[in-house]
This record gives C-alpha cells, structure tokens and sequence, in this order.
C-alpha cells in the first residue's frame, strides 16, 4: 500500500505539470454521446493520468464502503456493490488502451508506462484485501440460494480472487504484490520494444529494380514509407506483425527476399535498446515464480487452471494429436515444392524459408491456375465490409448497419457503423480501423470502448482494428485472401460482443475463457468462401462483375493449399508458448535461442523451412500480456468451430433459423454457465471432434 501511495503520488506531480487544465475532464463523466461512445473530439492525453488517478481513489472508497459495512454480508451488499464499483476508473482505462494499441503516439506511450504499476498495485489492492475476500467468502458458502447471473458471477467472482492469490498469507501476499508490478511493466516494455523493434526492421532497398514481381500500388506504398522515414528516392518494405510479410512471395529478388524474412526473424534480438531478450527471460522467471508462491508447479498449469483446457498436458496433448500429420505434410510439400523450383533453377537449387511462399504461390497457379493477382482485383475492402461481412450477418442473424459520420473519432480512416437487430431495435456501435499507422500495434483484435450491462443499461460500443496496407492515394484498397479472412474473424468476435445480453459487465459478450472467445471468430471465416456470400462480396474493382464461378471453383479447390504451412507455424508458436511458461521456479534461461530450438526439437518440430509464426523476441501474445500459456487456443477453438461449422453444413448451411439457433445457444449467453455447456448444447457432443480440423486443413479425409 505504500508503494501505490508514492505511486499515486508521483503520478499527481506529473498530472500537475500537464500545461492543459483537467478541469473540464471529459474522462470524469459518462459520455453523453449515443451509447456513452468516446468523444475523441474532447479526449486528449493529459485527461488520463487524473481520471485513472479519480478513479482509483473512487473505487478504493466503495470498496472500503463494502467492507465496513455492519451488516451480515450479502450478494447485493458484497457481490453486487463490488461488480456496480470502479465504473470511471473502467471507462478511462477502456479508452487509455484502445488508443495506445491502434494509435500509441509516444506522448501515450509514455502514459500507459506511468499508469501500467499504479494498475497493477491497484488490482492488487483489490483482488488481496482481505476483508474483502472474507465477505464474498461468505456469500459464495451460502450461494445455494442464488440463481441465474447471480449465482454465476458469485461464483466466478470467488474463483477469480483464488486464483489470484486471495489465500495466500499476508507474507506470500506481499510478495506477489512485487511480483505482479514488475511482470505489468515488463510487459509494457516488451510491447514498446517490438513496436520499435519492428518498425527498425523494415528492409531499405534502394533501386526500384530489385522490387521486381511487386504490384505498383506496393511500390508506391514503399516509396512513401521509405519518404516518411527520411530515405526519399529509395523504398521501405516494412515488416508485419507476424513472422512473414505477404509481400515475400511476390519478390522476385531471391537476395532480397532473404534479407526481408531474416531481418523480420532476427528483430528484437539485438543488444540494443529493442532487444527484448533480457526483458523475456525476466518475465518468464517472474511467472513461474509467482506460480510457484499460489501453489503450481508451473505458470502453465496457473494459467490455465481457470480455462477450458484446465491443464497443460490437454495442451500438449493436442499439439501431440496434430503434429504427427503436420509432419508428415510438411515434408511432402517441401518436397513438392523443391521439386517445382528446380525444374526452372536448376538441380542445386535448395530451397529456403525464404523462398517457400515465392515458389507456392507460383506451384498453386500451376496447380489451380490460380494466384493472388487473380484475386486481387475482387477483393476491394469496402465490398468486402458491406456486401460480405455485413451481408452474411443479415442472412443469418437479420443485422443491419448505418454508417454513423456524426460519432468522433480517434484517426483518420476510422470509420463507425450503428448496428440494428432484425426488429431494427438499436444495439451497438461498431468501429472499424483497417489501415496500418506507425503508431498503431502490429496484428488484429477486436475490444470494447463500453460493455453491454442491463444493470447499467449500457449497450455495447465496439472496434476491429487490423494492419492493412493503405492504398496508394486514389486506389482502391485491395486485399489479400490472408486479409480478407482476418476482417471475417474479427468481425466474428465483434459479433459476440454485439450479441451481448447479459446483466452483469463481468458476465457480458466476450469475457469467456481465453480458449473458448476465439470459436465465433473462427467461426465466422466459413463464410468467407460461402458461394452466396463470396458471389456477394468479391466484384471487380472496375466492373462491378461479380467473381467468375470458374475463378470461384479454383479458389475454393485450392482452400486447403498451404496449410501444412499454416498449422506448422502455428504448432511451432504453440510449444514455444508452452515451453516459457512450463519452466519450473527458479531456472534461468540464457540463450533464448537455443532455448526456442530445444522446444521445437523435442516437439518434434524443427521445421527449417516453416519457422514459428512469432518468435520469442517478438510474441506479442505471450510476452505483452494476455495470450501467456494461451496461444494454443486459436487451435482449441478452431476444434470447436470446425464441429460447429459440421452442424450448419448438415442442417441447411446459412439460414436464418441456424443463425438465431447459434446466436440463442452460444454467441448472446457470454460467460453466464461454464462455456462447455454451449458447445455441447448446440452441437449434441459431449467432446470436440479433432477429425474436423484435420479435414478441414485436408490432412485427413
């Protein structure tokens, strides 16, 4: 407590010394735009740090209100006062981490690492006060009278202050107090350093000649990057977030090419200030020992004791499950593919990992008279928003969208969409934020600006943010098949944030279990290559034609080309994943290298020509918070989203009356019963049938 009051107090200087009066703090109240949506035409960073610093002060006083109550406690004077506290602190955070992610200028860079161990002393304070935990103690050993949502978030609620430690004595309770501050702001570095580290990845090139096989829209996208960068005249290829940009396989360059996936694989490995080796290894040091102290052998069995997988050996268990045909189809391709490259390069030809998806792209246009330029001229982003994701929501859930102008927003290009159910009764707000920035942080999520809650009436006020290339000024925005599958899946989680109906914010949309929130997303990619949908969405750019059915055909015929590939880079992120947090306390890692080559080789999966699809020095995942001990998940959930998908094909496909059976039974109940039961209501089976996915990734027939 101490700490968190020099903490406060530092944080109250640094508040003071802003030159903007925080008088009229737009933080400090409730929006009064429609659905509270954030006013970013009044938010400006030196709101944060007073209204985290307000709402801290305010959430500690309601909990002090709950504990000196006199009377017995009770759901609504323990339980319920607890979920009505921290509602500013809550909305100040909300906002302070949407815009650090998909806008974090240095100025909120520096905020997020001011306020991220005020946060965390804060959670502490919270989640290890004794009087507290003592009171909803009581009313979880008497929650045989409760019911419904009530009972469920007693329930959660206590499980929830165990594991994170509310047991432990006032000693071991200090303890992970430190523990806990120093692991959140290594995090926020980890993640400022992969940010920076990226970014000093990017390839200069200084003849044009050498982007031969490059469309011009992305040469000109490099030459503008190179231009901001202060290299005008030459060109930038930037690196993505993942291990592999999608333009490798288009670069004729075979020189270039290697220096492309070498500079993205070795990023944030250096010894200076972006290299996140020393920061990695402490926070994994830090884990297993706060494991160690609530009672684990390991951070993964922590982890994922309050998951759908419970333990780490139903983890390994499925990489063990998968990784054998994974295998066996790696080298297959591999060999395929060395043996395509040759007939042009010659018998010494080896191929590289550099060279893979150059030579594939070009084996499936042999293969399926097919590649990506093909493509290409289909895929035009706005088509793919409205008359694909759009259209497939109204087709089975009866959703419709107006474009909302009037609603402020954080950056240019952002666009906001109002959502009506099928009655056309308002529900959500929906944010879209596409294009790539360099403030933004590399991948793609979804999250909320304001949760769903009957109790509070809110609705909820939702984003999808992604790292497209922006077009070329005046073009379209053209995407890849990778890009078009990934606005699907996030759109998929919107959805269950959308569908939200819960009375309770810590009940509500998609605070599930890390390894069931990633189902409806998954989910939601089969309708992607939905024939009606596809027809819908994919028009030439020029034309308006829809895509051809003979170029439709080819498409779907090469669906599973490439996922040996997929899956491996995936298993290899997976058991890398693993390996960190199933360290026991007390070891050292000193060569992250070679320790990520141990992993992968004792799995069984030392693939040389298909390396994991994030290292440890940049595994945002893992590393910046969140997905710990928890990247296995996007494989868990495609299991169960792959039986979902079984159950649609085999009662009629995409009807609306399947859509509202799958919105009833799964995607509008949130966290309200242990998510299991959804699955295994919908779809009749009491366990996940693996055989789905290995069709599906046509590694099994």
């Amino acid at each position: 407590m101490k700490r968190l009051i020099a903490t406060l107090s530092l944080l109250a200087m640094l508040a003071a010394c802003h030159s903007s009066s925080t008088k009229e703090n737009p933080l400090l109240t409730e929006s009064t735009l429609d659905y509270h949506a954030p006013d970013f035409s009044k938010i400006r960073p030196e709101h944060f740090i007073p209204a985290i610093e307000e709402g801290i002060r305010i959430q500690l006083a309601e909990i002090d209100s709950i504990t000196k109550n006199p009377e017995a406690p009770t759901f609504e004077n323990t339980v319920l006062a607890y979920e009505k506290s921290g509602r500013l602190l809550a909305r100040a955070t909300a906002i302070l981490s949407g815009l650090v992610g998909a806008d974090g200028t240095e100025e909120l860079q520096k905020i997020d690492e001011e306020t991220t161990p005020m946060l965390s002393d804060h959670q502490d304070a919270l989640l290890l006060n004794e009087k507290l935990f003592a009171r909803i103690k009581a009313v979880y050993d008497q929650r045989a009278s409760l019911k419904g949502e009530d009972l469920r978030l007693t329930e959660l609620l206590y499980d929830q202050f165990v594991h994170e430690g509310a047991l432990l004595s006032p000693q071991d309770k200090e303890e992970l107090k430190k523990i806990n501050s120093e692991i959140a702001v290594l995090q926020t570095k980890f993640t400022n350093q992969v940010n920076a580290g990226t970014k000093a990845a990017a390839v200069l090139v200084d003849r044009v000649e050498d982007l031969d096989g490059l469309s011009e829209e992305a040469i000109a996208r490099a030459a503008e990057a190179a231009t901001q960068a202060g290299q005008k005249g030459k060109y930038l290829l930037e690196q993505a977030n993942t291990t592999r940009p999608g333009y490798i396989a288009e670069l004729n360059n075979r020189d270039l090419r290697r220096r492309v996936l070498e500079a993205s694989l070795n990023r944030c490995s250096g010894s200076d200030s972006t290299g996140t080796h020393a920061t990695i290894t402490r926070i994994a040091e830090l884990r297993a020992t706060k494991a160690k102290l609530l009672g684990f052998s390991s951070f993964s069995a922590w982890a994922l004791s309050d998951q759908m997988a419970q333990r780490p050996e139903a983890v390994l268990r499925l990489v063990d499950q998968l990784a054998p045909a994974c295998r066996a189809k790696v080298a297959e391709d591999a060999a395929e593919l060395q043996a395509f490259a040759q007939k042009t390069e010659g018998k010494e030809f080896k191929l590289e990992a550099w060279d893979w998806d150059y030579y594939a792209e070009r084996l499936k246009k042999e293969k399926f008279d097919l590649n990506e330029s093909d493509l290409k001229p289909y895929f035009v982003l706005d088509s793919i928003l409205e008359n694909g994701i759009f259209f497939a929501a109204n087709r089975l859930y009866g959703l419709t969208f107006k474009p909302r102008p009037d609603i402020p927003v954080y950056a240019d290009g952002v666009k906001v969409y109002e959502v009506f159910d099928k009655d056309n009764t308002p529900l959500a707000l929906f944010y879209t934020d596409y294009f790539r920035r360099p403030t933004k942080t590399g991948g793609a999520w979804m999250s909320n600006f304001v949760q769903q809650s009957t109790l509070f009436g809110t609705k909820p006020v939702i984003y999808n943010v992604c790292n497209f290339p922006a077009p070329a000024k005046g073009a379209p925005a053209f995407l890849s098949s990778d890009n078009v599958e990934t606005m699907f899946h996030e759109f998929g989680h919107a959805l269950h944030g959308i569908f939200a109906s819960q009375k309770y914010e810590t009940l509500s949309g998609t605070n599930t279990p890390r390894d069931f929130v990633e189902m409806p997303s998954q989910f939601n990619e089969h309708w992607m290559t939905d024939s009606v949908v596809l027809r819908n969405y994919a028009r030439h750019y020029q034309t308006g034609e829809p895509m051809p059915q003979e170029l439709i055909d080819k498409f779907k015929a090469s669906a599973n080309f490439g996922q040996s590939y997929a899956l491996g880079e995936n298993l290899a992120s997976v058991t890398i994943d693993m390996a960190w947090g199933l360290l026991p306390a007390g070891t050292k890692i000193t060569d992250v290298d070679a320790f990520e080559r141990e992993a992968l080789t004792k799995s069984g999966l030392p693939f040389t020509l298909v390396p994991p699809r994030y290292r440890s020095a940049y595994y945002l995942h893992v590393f910046g918070g969140g997905y710990a001990s928890g990247y296995y998940s996007y494989l868990w959930t495609e299991v169960l989203d792959d039986n979902i998908f079984d159950w649609f094909q085999a009662h009629g496909g995409m009807t609306r009356e399947n859509g509202q059976r799958f919105r009833d039974l799964v995607i509008s109940r949130g966290n309200t019963k242990p998510v299991g039961t959804f699955f295994t209501e919908f779809t009749g089976l009491t366990e996940p049938d693996m055989s789905s996915l290995l069709r599906s990734r046509g590694l099994a027939k």
